[in-house]
């Protein structure tokens, strides 16, 4: 499930921007192709919360959105002809395809918790599977096929789609997990957690990952068609490099959280964002390789140890009985609203300044990146410098807390 899942994923987003470029398409439109996930993000918590945790099993609404999900972003290559063809429904049936994706994240990892036994120790092994289908997705495509360019890896994603969809029938029977509580705007959003923004740090640390995923987005957008205008051959599968490295660092992140501990966790993840811009700057002109490849193996620590540390910081910051609600709005802060901020800003951005083809435009992608790398780290220095924390405190404070008191 984990593998075909993230295997849809994974076939067609490193290789949409690249497709789009030699079909004619804008950077403002690939800037709207990379916004079309967090608007979903944004919307797929009032599907769950409304419909699909309430009045459906859960492996019958996985298996109905993935095929639905899977017609659209099949047919998406139909919108694009002579002339860069209709960019608008192009866009329109990939946002089509999203929304019906983005809930699927939730409900496989409500499916796989329910059949459990021993959640801690279980669901990372199966989860790293989603990771590795994302790679093979990477390598088919890119590697095998070398259809970076060329409509088929969106015909492969919905082919997939569809193949998950059927699969996901035969999957064990989960009840619908909210059947019989009323459905409440505050739950879906995750107000009540917000009593926590009453602690300055956490404030600091909300507000600095809403920040810092502005300047993100460029990477998921424009990385893969900078690979390919520096040359590598194969943009899609030098991507899935950085997976592989999330991999590693996954396992190896236990060690380093007892080393380094919350604060400065999250303050090497950011300093790794501020590295890769700075290694694609530095590297864009000469289209210097292992700069380019070294910024890309960084997504492990990107990755890893902002985004997952944030996790296990609200999951140790929020009380029990809030901590669903808090990580939503985590997700809604970043990869909803900061991500589509990123996204449409980095395809406007992109548009202005990358300007020209040949040497030219690798002169242009250097200040192109320089753009992220100073905004990241002017946000990692000013998290530095005002994020306190404090392990027994924090543990203490969660632990005393309540949706609608103080600590």
């Amino acid at each position: 499930m984990m593998f075909i899942q993230f295997f849809v994923w994974g076939a067609w987003y490193v290789t949409v921007g690249n497709y789009m470029t030699a079909s004619g398409m804008s950077s403002e439109a690939i800037g709207g192709a990379y916004s079309v996930g967090p608007i979903a993000a944004i919307i797929s918590p009032f599907f769950l919360g409304m419909i699909a945790d309430r009045f459906f099993a859960t492996e019958k609404i996985l298996g109905v959105l993935h095929i639905l999900g899977g017609i659209a972003i099949f047919c998406s290559p139909m919108a694009v002809g002579e002339g860069n063809g209709y960019p608008y429904l192009f866009l329109g049936l990939l946002l089509a395809h999203m929304l019906c994706y983005m809930p699927t994240l939730g409900l496989i990892n409500s499916l796989s918790f329910h059949n459990m036994t021993d959640q801690e120790k279980q669901f990372p092994l199966i989860r790293v599977f989603g990771t590795i289908g994302w790679i093979v997705a990477n390598i088919v495509v890119s590697k095998i096929l070398k259809a970076d360019e060329k409509a088929l890896p969106l015909q492969i994603a919905g082919g997939s789609a569809i193949v998950m969809g059927l699969y996901s029938f035969t999957l064990p029977h989960t009840p619908p997990p909210a059947k019989g509580k009323p459905f409440s705007v505050r739950d879906v959003l995750g107000l009540d957690s917000l009593v926590l923004l009453k602690d300055l740090s956490f404030t600091v640390f909300i507000v600095s990952s809403f920040l810092i995923c502005i300047p993100l987005s460029a990477y998921y957008a424009f990385a893969p068609v900078f690979v390919k205008a520096s040359g590598f051959s194969d943009p899609a599968y030098n991507m899935s490099f950085g997976q592989m490295s999330e991999v590693f660092f996954m396992i190896v992140m236990p060690f380093f959280f007892r080393a380094l501990g919350v604060k400065w966790m999250l303050i090497v993840g950011m300093l790794a964002w501020v590295t890769r811009y700075g290694l694609f700057a530095v590297g864009a002109p000469d289209s210097i390789r292992w700069m380019i490849v070294g910024g890309i193996l960084l997504h492990g620590i990107c990755y890893d140890f902002f985004f997952v540390t944030g996790q296990i910081y609200v999951d140790k910051k929020a009380h029990v009985s809030i901590r669903g609600q808090a990580q939503g709005f985590l997700v809604l802060i970043t990869l909803g609203v900061g991500m589509f901020i990123g996204a449409q800003l980095s395809g406007i951005l992109n548009a202005r300044i990358v300007t020209e083809g040949g040497l030219e435009a690798l002169v242009q992608w250097r200040d192109f990146w320089a753009i992220p790398c100073i905004g990241a780290g002017v946000i990692m220095v000013i998290f530095a410098l005002l994020f306190k924390y404090d392990p027994k405190r924090e543990n203490s404070s969660a632990d005393k807390s309540s949706p609608t008191g103080s600590a």
